[in-house]
Formats: C-alpha cells, structure tokens, sequence
C-alpha cells in the first residue's frame, strides 16, 4: 500500500465505507485491494448482477486456484472518460459497487471481487490521470504485478494492452 500511496494514489477506503461523491469525477485508475488481516472466503454464487444471461460466478476451485496468497492488489481498473467524455473514476466505481450488489452492470470487470466474503471490508484507491495515460499505466501496472507474483491479479482475467 505505501507503493500506491508514493505513486499517488488516493481515497483508501473500505468498500462498506466509501462515500461515493468523495470520488473525483476524473479519469483515472483504481485498486480494489485486501487488508492484511483479510483471509479469503470464496462464495459458491457470486453477489454480482447477472450480464447478459450470464451467471458471473466461477467454481470455487478456480476462485481458488486464482488467489494470490502474497498480493495485497486484488483487481487493477481504469476509468475512462467514456464516449461521451462524461465519465470518471465516480460513475465506474459506482458501477462495480452496483455490480456487486447484484444489479445488472454495462461490464463484467470485477465480477471475481464479487465472490468473496466479507466484500465490504475490502480497500478502493484510485489516482487520477489524463484520459491518454490510461491504458499505458494499467498496462504497466499489471507488468508490475505479473513480475512480482507470476500472474494477473486475482479478478483480472485479461491483461490490458497499450
């Protein structure tokens, strides 16, 4: 966590917690990450909406097999500025939450977060960038990640491109 905080990430708020209007309007990334106190409880039907007909939940042994027992980060996002340049870091985060609560998303981003219990206690930074640094940052991110543990981020299944 200092990592994020030296790169200037902000908020570090529990899920249960955050205030959704004290999330910047902006573009920018966001980590949905783990305390160090939280052992992980794989759910065997996810709390996430279902998109397009789909259930969102996994099999616990994937869930399982997925799991990085020594990463704090648990999902690596962006938040774009959408079509029409009127989204921001508020509106996906809003989104995910929603997800998680079982509406229906516009996304299947996240969805293994949502298979977890004890959702709530887990931690959301986010650091604001310029709408063109995006994908080259989560990009570079994930590099870090994947050096480090060998793998994505448990509830990252694609690993995004420049």
């Amino acid at each position: 966590m200092k990592e994020l905080k030296s790169d200037g990430f902000t908020g570090f708020r529990p899920i249960k917690t955050l205030e959704i209007n004290r999330v910047p309007n902006r573009q920018g990334l966001f980590v949905i990450m783990r305390p160090a106190d939280f052992t992980p409880k794989f759910l065997t039907k996810s709390t996430a909406g279902v998109f397009k007909k789909k259930d969102p939940s996994l099999p616990v042994a994937d869930l399982s097999e997925r799991w990085v027992d020594s990463a704090q980060i648990l999902y690596l996002g962006k938040a774009g500025p959408g079509s029409q340049g009127n989204r921001g870091l508020r509106i996906q985060l809003k989104e995910i939450i929603d997800f998680g609560a079982g509406k229906p998303p516009g996304h299947w981003d996240s969805r293994l977060v949502w298979q977890l219990g004890g959702v709530g206690k887990l931690i959301i930074a986010w650091k604001e960038l310029p709408a063109e640094e995006l994908n080259a940052a989560l990009s570079e991110y994930q590099a870090r990640f994947i050096e480090e543990h060998g793998q994505l981020p448990y509830a990252n299944l694609v690993q995004s491109r420049r």
